[in-house]
């Protein structure tokens, strides 16, 4: 099929161009939000092409996948054609709601434009947790590819995958960050991760400095990330941080809040999913000091992701749904 989707999220996206499809991504001479085009720091398939919105006027389109509400106006702009009556669509939601789960009404439900478009969801909570008005909607769970048994384990510190901690702060929960680490070495990745060892530094916060935080591309992360003794999820709201998944695949041991999608994402053994702060802080000092521990844990968590998270599972999940979505 031929599947036209914006470069949004670039991690997903690269799990899901690897599907026998042909992937049309818009570009546009600044490569901004709604251009961005093929990836500039993942190896993305051929098939995953760019196109101009003048080439997308002609281009034969099977299915739209769409993932932010005026991608709908530039759909029917930029093809000269209608969602629902010449197109078939499907909405793709990444994240959780961002405000009262009670009171959260899905933005597919606001364009009558989207009537009949599904609303596909990539976790069990934020399916429970949007309200989508009684429309169809699926769970596809993620899945990524399999970036090795990578782990060494042989820096004795936490390491933590963040972007934009600063201004995402309490929802990212980089305030549990700075707090690990006034008693325990962390290491900090992600962009904009300087900006809170500057944070840090400025109000005097003992244990993380700029010399911590680090912005890597992804060909690196995974390297950088195998070298620590474990891993932190610090995030008190998110959808399911594809770094949490990536964490576990490449066998590190986890550490994680009891929030959203995490005690379904990580499995026993794996390491400790709760809230309770002090025995997040005790666990991360007990496998920092206990090696083999921290190895066994690990694989326990890498057994499960590439169960769980495998990309064939998830490339069938999806041709299952663009088929029904394109017929």
């Amino acid at each position: 099929m031929k599947i036209l989707v914006w470069h949004v999220h670039g991690s997903y996206l690269t799990s899901f161009v690897q599907g026998e499809h042909d992937y049309l991504l818009p570009v546009l001479p600044d490569r901004g939000p709604d251009g961005r085009g093929r990836a500039q720091t993942w190896d993305w398939p051929a098939r995953a092409r760019d196109v101009t919105p003048e080439e997308l006027h002609d281009a034969e389109i099977d299915v739209v996948v769409l993932q932010r509400p005026h991608e709908v106006d530039l759909v029917e702009r930029w093809t000269g054609r209608r969602l629902g009556t010449d197109l078939p669509a499907l909405y793709l939601e990444h994240n959780a709601p961002t405000e009262h789960a009670v009171r959260s009404e899905h933005p597919a439900l606001r364009d009558p434009r989207l009537h009949d478009a599904p609303v596909v969801h990539v976790t069990a909570f934020n399916a429970m947790a949007w309200d989508c008005g009684g429309r169809p909607t699926i769970l596809v769970e993620h899945g990524i590819p399999d970036p090795g048994a990578r782990y060494s384990g042989t820096d004795a510190s936490l390491a933590v995958v963040v972007n934009e901690p600063v201004r995402r702060w309490r929802v990212a929960g980089s305030d549990l960050v700075l707090d690990m680490a006034r008693c325990l070495p962390v290491s900090v990745y992600g962009l904009g991760s300087d900006g809170l060892g500057a944070l840090a530094e400025e109000r005097s916060l003992p244990g993380l400095d700029r010399s911590r935080c680090h912005s890597v591309g992804q060909h690196q992360l995974h390297e950088a990330m195998a070298r620590h003794r474990v891993y932190f999820h610090p995030y008190r709201w998110t959808s399911l941080g594809l770094s949490l998944i990536e964490a576990m695949t490449i066998g590190m041991p986890v550490l994680a809040l009891s929030t959203t999608e995490a005690p379904e994402a990580v499995p026993p053994g794996a390491g400790l999913v709760t809230n309770d702060l002090a025995r997040l802080r005790a666990t991360a000092r007990h496998l920092l000091a206990d090696p083999e521990e921290a190895r066994a844990r690990g694989e326990v968590a890498r057994s499960h992701a590439l169960n769980r998270f495998s990309l064939t599972r998830f490339l069938v999940d999806w041709d299952q749904v663009l088929k029904e979505v394109a017929a």
